[in-house]
């Protein structure tokens, strides 16, 4: 808001706009089959985008987007909006948006405990302790920048 002298509410507004229109690219320009398959590697995150109660602190009024980045050179992702971030609500997500036989990184939200039992390879980190799992090397530092961007 200091930067570019506009209000809080003007920044809202155009946060909004740039959610809308990055959904709306990506349903015209993501290939909506599946991404990922045996050998390749996708991170996956959800993220609460909303209004921020006296503009500080969590998410009070938002919308919930789950999405992954497969990480090759194409970058292929999934963004998609859901009502809920339990089990079965992501697993569903996760199997129509990625092939079996992928391995999956994710923080330890425990709506993903259940992705080894589903034909995935499940790497995790915890974020309360690490950016990068020091026994594994995975982390989610491709999906939590682009996150950022939006």
């Amino acid at each position: 808001m200091d930067e570019v002298e506009l209000s809080s509410h003007s920044v809202t507004d155009w946060a909004s706009f740039c959610r809308e229109v990055l959904l709306k690219w990506q349903s015209i320009n993501v290939d909506n089959g599946k991404i990922g398959g045996p050998g390749k590697v996708v991170e996956i995150d959800e993220a609460k985008f909303g209004r921020r109660k006296y503009n500080r602190g969590r998410i009070i009024d938002g919308k919930w987007l789950f999405g992954g980045i497969e990480r090759t050179e194409e970058k292929k992702i999934f963004l998609v909006p859901v009502e809920k971030r339990d089990s079965s609500t992501l697993l569903q997500v996760i199997q129509d948006k990625i092939e079996p036989g992928t391995t999956i990184i994710s923080d330890c939200w425990k709506a993903y405990n259940c992705l080894s039992d589903e034909g995935f390879t499940h790497l995790t980190v915890n974020h309360s302790f690490n950016f990068v799992d020091p026994d594994t090397g995975a982390h989610t530092q491709n999906i939590e920048h682009a996150e950022k961007k939006k």
